[in-house]
């Protein structure tokens, strides 16, 4: 997996065309004043969230989220996103869309289908502290591009889901066109299941298979440099939904078998177990940094049998108890 996030070349233009000029949110966030002057300006998960979260800071306009995921022109599609406009539906572009995430940052795109419903999350692996509502809302606003754009309509998703509330929810719901749900347990949007299979107008065959053997190529280099440890806490990740995922569940769905994983973590010094806690403490940190999940929902969710046991082990993790570990977080970003 790449640890780093790839800046998109036109988002400095784009910052200053939307009322945040580059050079302050640059300043605010604490990061090199020539970044965007780099050919591959890269960050970590740390400065991509100080970028955003300066973002919000430094812009008048609290939905710049919003202004900053639309796009208008196809020359400034990067490749991926070419790439997922030449597939036949909206499903397959998303699918396109989140195979090829991790050739420019440490993130995934969770999709589910239930109910009707398809819901689609973005959740960065390496992330630590508050995801930056001005983040959330680009890569909301960036997916209907991709879903407008691609079917040649004004699709609208069901709903919006946020964690934490917005002053200008009125705004998110004419932008997207759709109610909006505040104080979720999930960032998350919405469309109808059967939205995914809706066709594309701009599906093109002649250049998905230009672009797809070079991406796949780029993919391949880098799975061949990922460690074998993080692609099973990954794995494990996808799991932990209301139970703890046995080994054979983890060598199942990475198809091989249950003894060729725990020998190759062995190989790289580890173990299912260490990588166990190692999936644990991350998604733990993340519930309880951006959720309004209380920490028995978050316990549950972590495959802990109660509370008690999820306390115990987060004491060990970070020292102090998982609710005095929140309060200090939101602390820091009051301050």
């Amino acid at each position: 997996m790449n640890k780093h996030f790839r800046l998109n070349g036109q988002m400095r233009l784009k910052l200053d065309e939307n009322g945040a000029p580059a050079a302050y949110v640059l300043r605010r966030a604490g990061l090199p004043p020539g970044l965007f002057d780099e050919p591959r300006p890269l960050v970590t998960t740390n400065e991509l969230f100080a970028l955003w979260h300066a973002v919000g800071e430094v812009s008048s306009d609290p939905a710049i989220g919003l202004a900053l995921g639309m796009e208008t022109k196809t020359e400034n599609f990067t490749p991926s996103a070419l790439a997922a406009l030449s597939t036949e539906n909206l499903g397959a572009a998303v699918r396109q869309i989140a195979r090829y995430k991790r050739l420019t940052c440490p993130e995934e795109i969770l999709e589910e289908r239930e109910a009707g419903e398809w819901s689609i999350q973005f959740r960065w692996t390496l992330s630590s502290g508050a995801e930056p509502r001005a983040l959330i809302d680009c890569c909301f606003a960036w997916l209907q591009t991709i879903a407008r754009h691609g079917t040649g309509t004004r699709l609208s998703p069901l709903r919006l889901e946020y964690m934490q509330q917005r002053s200008y929810g009125r705004v998110i719901e004419r932008h997207f066109n759709c109610p909006v749900e505040f104080g979720s347990a999930r960032n998350a949007i919405i469309f109808r299941e059967e939205d995914a299979e809706r066709k594309f107008v701009t599906r093109n065959a002649e250049l998905l298979a230009m672009l797809a053997p070079q991406l796949e190529e780029e993919l391949r280099q880098q799975q061949g440099g990922e460690d074998f440890s993080e692609t099973v806490c990954r794995e494990i990740q996808q799991q932990l939904t209301g139970r703890r995922p046995i080994i054979e569940d983890v060598a199942r769905a990475m198809r091989i078998s249950s003894r060729t994983l725990q020998r190759r973590l062995q190989e790289s010094g580890s173990s299912f177990q260490r990588v166990l806690e190692k999936a644990r403490r991350q998604l733990a940190r993340h519930y309880l940094n951006n959720s309004v999940l209380e920490l028995n929902e978050a316990a549950y969710l972590l495959g802990y049998e109660d509370s008690n046991s999820f306390v115990r082990a987060f004491r060990t993790w970070e020292g102090i108890p998982p609710a005095r570990w929140r309060q200090q977080q939101r602390g820091k970003v009051a301050s």
